[in-house]
Parts: C-alpha cells; sequence; structure tokens
C-alpha cells in the first residue's frame, strides 16, 4: 500500500502541470485577454482627455514601445510554452529590457567616431549608463560600456539582435487586421535574466490591482477557512445522527417530515437563499446585517462583542452554505446503514445475542461509514472553499469571490493562482480520502 500512496503523490506534480497549463493555454488565446483591457482603458482615458490622435487610434492611445513593454510584461511576445516556462519558474524571465537603433545616432560619440549602421548606443532602464553594442552581418559581436569599456557581460547583462523581419513579424502579431508594416530598423536588446516563477513562490502581480497574487490569496483564505470549517462541522454534526435516526425510523412520520425539509433546502440555491433572507430578515426586520463580515467599528470592540459581531453576521451566509449540503450526507448515510442493517452479518450478531445498540452502532454503522469516508479529504479545500455567489451577495470579500473577479477581468495571473493551489489541494484531498477509506476498512488493499 505504501507504494501505491507514492506513486500517487508522484502522480500530483505532472496532473497539476497538465491541468495549470491548459488553463494557461486557453487564457492566452481568448479574447479580452489583459492587453486588450489595458489598451480599452488607455483608449477611454484618451477618449476622455481628447488627446487621441489618428495616427494611435488602432492602438488605444498606446505608443509602440509602450505596446512592447505591456507584450513583455505578460509574456506574449514568446511562444505560449516559453510563456508557461517563465511562470512555472523554469524558463528564466527577461528584465530590465533596453532597446536601441542602429543608425539611431549621429556620427560623434564619446571616444571618437564609430559608425552607426554597426554599433547601436543602449542607454539601460533604472541604470542610465549607455552601452555599444556592435555587430557584425545579423550577430552581437560586442557589447561594451560606454564610458569604461567594460564587456556588459561581466555584470550579467545579455544582448541579442532584432532584425527588420523580427520587428516586422511582431507588429504582425499586434495587428492581425493590419496590412501594411512599417519599414524598421535593426536593433540591439540589452536585459538581464531571472528566474521567478511558480516554483521560486512567485505568482507574479495581479494586473488589476497591481498586487502580489500570493498576498491576495492569503488574505481571503481565513474567510473561506472559517466558513469552510463551520460549514463541515455542523453538515456532519447534524447529518450523521440525523441519517441513522431516519433509518432506524424508515417510513415513519419523522423520516417523512425531515426528507421533505432536506430536500426543500436542497432545491433552493444558496444564493437565492441568500437574497430572500436578506430583504426579510435583514432589510425590512432588521434583525441581521445586510453585507459583510464584520461592522465598521469592529478593530474599536472588546474581545467579547468582536465574538457577538461576527456571529451576527455569519448567521446568514452560514445558513446559505450548509442549506444545500444536508440532503446528500444525510440521505447517504441513511441509505448505507438500512444496506448494512439488512446484512447477513448483522442478523448472525443479533442471532449470537448482540444487543440491538450494538448490532447497530457496533457493526452496521461502521460498515455504513465506508462511503463517506471518500468524502473526508475533500476537507482539505476548505482552504480554498466559498461561492461567489453567496459571497456576491454578502458581500463578503472570500476565495470565491476572488476567483469570479479574476475572470471576470481577465487577470490572469490571479486565475493561474488560485486554480494552481485549487487544484493542488483537491489533488491532496483525493490522496487523503483514499487514505482514509484504507484505515476506516482494514479488507481494502491499494495495490
Amino acid at each position: 500500500m505504501k507504494s501505491y500512496f507514492l506513486r500517487r503523490l508522484l502522480l500530483i506534480p505532472p496532473t497539476l502541470v497538465g491541468i495549470t497549463l491548459l488553463v494557461f493555454v486557453i487564457t492566452r488565446f481568448v479574447p479580452g485577454g489583459p492587453m486588450e483591457r489595458m489598451l480599452h482603458e488607455a483608449t477611454r482615458g484618451a477618449d476622455q482627455s481628447g488627446k487621441r490622435t489618428s495616427s494611435n487610434q488602432s492602438q488605444g492611445g498606446l505608443s509602440e514601445e509602450q505596446l512592447e513593454e505591456l507584450e513583455e510584461q505578460f509574456g506574449l511576445n514568446k511562444n505560449v510554452f516559453v510563456a508557461y516556462g517563465q511562470w512555472l519558474g523554469i524558463s528564466p524571465r527577461e528584465v530590465r529590457i533596453s532597446k536601441g537603433e542602429y543608425g539611431d545616432q549621429g556620427d560623434e560619440k564619446i571616444g571618437g567616431v564609430i559608425d552607426s549602421a554597426t554599433t547601436a548606443e543602449v542607454v539601460l532602464r533604472d541604470d542610465g549608463r549607455a552601452v555599444r553594442v556592435k555587430r557584425a552581418g545579423e550577430s552581437v559581436e560586442s557589447a561594451v560600456f560606454a564610458e569604461t569599456g567594460k564587456s556588459v557581460a561581466d555584470e550579467e547583462w545579455k544582448v541579442r539582435y532584432e532584425t527588420k523581419q523580427d520587428r516586422q513579424e511582431r507588429f504582425k502579431r499586434r495587428n492581425t487586421g493590419n496590412q501594411s508594416t512599417p519599414d524598421y530598423a535593426p536593433r540591439a536588446v540589452v536585459y538581464q535574466t531571472r528566474l521567478s516563477g511558480l516554483l521560486q513562490g512567485d505568482l507574479g502581480r495581479s494586473t488589476v490591482f497591481n498586487d502580489p497574487v500570493h498576498e491576495m490569496i492569503f488574505a481571503r483564505m481565513p474567510i473561506a477557512v472559517y466558513f469552510g470549517l463551520l460549514t463541515a462541522f455542523i453538515t456532519y454534526a447534524v447529518c450523521l445522527p440525523l441519517g441513522v435516526l431516519k433509518a432506524l425510523k424508515h417510513r415513519t412520520f419523522i423520516d417523512s417530515a425531515t426528507s421533505v425539509l432536506i430536500f426543500l433546502g436542497y432545491s433552493i440555491p444558496g444564493f437565492a437563499l441568500g437574497a430572500i433572507l436578506l430583504v426579510h430578515l435583514g432589510a425590512r426586520m432588521n434583525l441581521f446585517p445586510l453585507f459583510g463580515l464584520t461592522s465598521a467599528d469592529f478593530d474599536q470592540l472588546g474581545t467579547f462583542d468582536k465574538i457577538l459581531d461576527l456571529a451576527h453576521h455569519t448567521v446568514l451566509p452560514l445558513t446559505c452554505y450548509i442549506v444545500g449540503s444536508f440532503a446528500g450526507l444525510t440521505m447517504m448515510t441513511k441509505n448505507n446503514l438500512m444496506d448494512n442493517l439488512a446484512a447477513d452479518y448483522v442478523r448472525t450478531a443479533v442471532a449470537k445475542g448482540a444487543g440491538f445498540r450494538r448490532a447497530v452502532f457496533g457493526h452496521a454503522f461502521r460498515n455504513s461509514m465506508i462511503p463517506i469516508a471518500t468524502s473526508l479529504g475533500d476537507l482539505v479545500t476548505v482552504f480554498i472553499g466559498g461561492s461567489m455567489l453567496i459571497e456576491t451577495v454578502f458581500d463578503i470579500q472570500g476565495f470565491g469571490l476572488l476567483q469570479y473577479q479574476s475572470v471576470i477581468a481577465r487577470d490572469v495571473p490571479v486565475i493561474m493562482g488560485t486554480l494552481t493551489i485549487a487544484a493542488f489541494l483537491m489533488l491532496i484531498g483525493h490522496v487523503i480520502s483514499d487514505f482514509v477509506v484504507a484505515m476506516v476498512d482494514p479488507r481494502i488493499k491499494f495495490e
């Protein structure tokens, strides 16, 4: 069994890579990505300020240098697999990119006369130093600092040569509907590289809020854990005894009445119930707050008052979370227990003198828990649980709402970050479920 769980754990990384790669490719090619959103915002800003001109109309008022910076920021100038490798942290990112065209300077330069057709001068970004890049044909012959003559490679700078055709192809990818291409000059690109991705613990920055993605996720996790643990505890504490009671009182008034109630709750979507509760218990009767998880003056309250305030805000959203989860677990407990009560080994135990209570809870109930144990591993997902609809109704800044907002805003770094954590916890939960089943039922041997 050890080898089975070891294989399951070793399968998590390639499965996670497959999931994230698929979503990364989808976000790369669907319309309305981060670059289109920024172009739209730039276009709207240019329209409002009245500074939009016909020359940059199709580019949303941004210059070509700014468009290239956006492409480089989101890895859109790279192949999709190279860009995924950069996000994963196995391919180096290009940072502090600086560019200079050949033939873009005069003939007289510091240190003597240079040929501008074969030598480009690049001013390093955030540095200010000038670098002279000499080419031989379409390859870089040398790259030195203009003041000292020292090679840029000594300070871990790298240089590449971009031909006229390279720049035109990049322009065509950015402007698919444009038939004509500018007559570019070749240029030198000076940059540094660094590994910064998932493997290094860097999930990037939000393209909407410009905050680190991991900070945004960790800020929402306490809310997800809070509601997840409460929902799980209340659900199991109520549904397991209720399922046993329904099995023992099958076809009685208690069984029928509880079935009506739990299926009525199951049929009502949580967000719809939340809207009804807000209108009647919140707005009309003023019994519960209408939004948020805490009051505005929460920080000024004492410890006991903070607990009461949090509980007061928790009642309505927690009701919406748990109302739909009662039916499945309750009916599973009831049906499994009834099947085991009708099994031969229970009748044999009773025939040998075992009491009814011992036959039910000592034999049938334990075996009835085996199917339920398969779902215990999913409790790991309480760290990223939540419902974006319920959180939207109650204006709770939880993990589910963060996922929804990132998809609506095409915030790719946040989408990838939340997906990675959710997928990882889901895979871990499946392994834990198998382990719990093996512990509950010794007959199960994973080979």
